[in-house]
């Protein structure tokens, strides 16, 4: 009796061996795919049934990114609104940098009448002591001609403020008791008296 107790164990055991040598020979031959997770790139392509487009179309959610059409589009819209935006910021920022001119053209103005007081003509630059340079240096300073009656002041756009095609040029002309301001793209400042205007921001 004791005999066949044990031999029922025995064959229990065995039993309980095989089953486990055989699950382990399973998992050792099992695929690392069925054992890894997919990669996003991969996973769309796990799905065979026709059904599983709702599983794909989740796991393309999950995965994120964006695509090279959109892509494209954030680069189009970028140049648009850069295209637009740029030429309109860079007039404003033209304009601003013509106060430079202006203020420069005043402290000439200022020097040449002191000048003129104690002497017979109108002076250089040199001789009323301004530079030849505007003060936040955007623009050269030019005395054209002086003489006992006036003198003539031109100022030229340098460095980015050249792109100013329109009012490149100013200038500041003393006849008498006469002041007159021109402006142009080159140095006949012959803007018609509405640019004109805008140039100098009368």
């Amino acid at each position: 009796m004791q005999t066949t107790s044990l031999l029922a164990q025995d064959q229990r055991q065995i039993r309980s061996d095989v089953r486990q040598a055989a699950a382990l020979g399973d998992a050792r031959s099992a695929p690392v795919a069925s054992i890894i997770p997919a990669s996003c790139s991969s996973r769309p392509a796990l799905a065979t049934a026709a059904n599983d487009a709702p599983t794909q179309a989740r796991r393309r959610r999950a995965c994120g990114g964006f695509t090279l059409i959109e892509m494209l589009a954030v680069v189009a819209m970028t140049g648009v609104l850069t295209s637009i935006a740029l030429p309109s910021f860079e007039g404003q920022l033209q304009r601003v940098r013509r106060a430079d001119v202006l203020v420069s053209m005043m402290q000439v103005q200022a020097a040449q009448e002191r000048w003129r007081s104690n002497g017979a003509r109108y002076g250089s630059l040199a001789d009323i002591g301004t530079p030849a340079r505007s003060a936040a240096g955007h623009y050269q300073l030019q005395l054209v001609s002086a003489d006992e009656d006036g003198y003539d002041v031109l100022a030229t756009a340098s460095g980015t403020q050249a792109r100013d095609a329109g009012c490149r040029n100013m200038a500041v002309r003393v006849s008498g008791a006469n002041l007159a301001y021109a402006s142009g793209p080159d140095a006949r400042v012959a803007n018609p008296a509405d640019l004109n205007a805008k140039c100098w921001n009368l």
